[in-house]
């Protein structure tokens, strides 16, 4: 049974920091890309950033150079990052597991509330 389950996630002050993680299981975890997506009320899901399994990585302009996305193989486990934290990153963040190679498959976390306010 593959789960993968965020943790980190609360209120937090505008310019504030936390670092989120996402604890995987049931899955060859370095096989597979790892995301990290938000959505905010009424907006549709977007991706926040992304790690590849060879450790490239990839972000939202909107997040570029405050979110800093890793994973540690060993642990099955990504993290995000976030500094600089700005009311319009209050959102729900899922975390997401994605293999590419056959035989594909796409799986996500439950989601972890971030709220940025004073």
């Amino acid at each position: 049974q593959v789960q993968l389950v965020e943790s980190g996630g609360g209120l937090v002050q505008p310019g504030g920091s936390l670092r989120l993680s996402c604890a995987a299981s049931g899955i060859i975890f370095s096989r597979n890309a790892m995301g990290w997506y938000r959505q905010a009320p009424g907006k549709e899901r977007e991706l926040v950033a992304v790690i590849t399994s060879t450790g490239s990585t990839n972000y939202a302009a909107s997040v570029k150079g405050r979110f800093t996305v890793s994973r540690d193989n060993a642990k099955n486990t990504v993290y995000l990052q976030m500094n600089s934290l700005k009311p319009e990153d209050t959102a729900i963040y899922y975390c997401n597991a994605e293999k590419t190679t056959w035989p594909r498959s796409v799986y996500w976390g439950p989601g972890t509330q971030i709220t940025v306010s004073s």
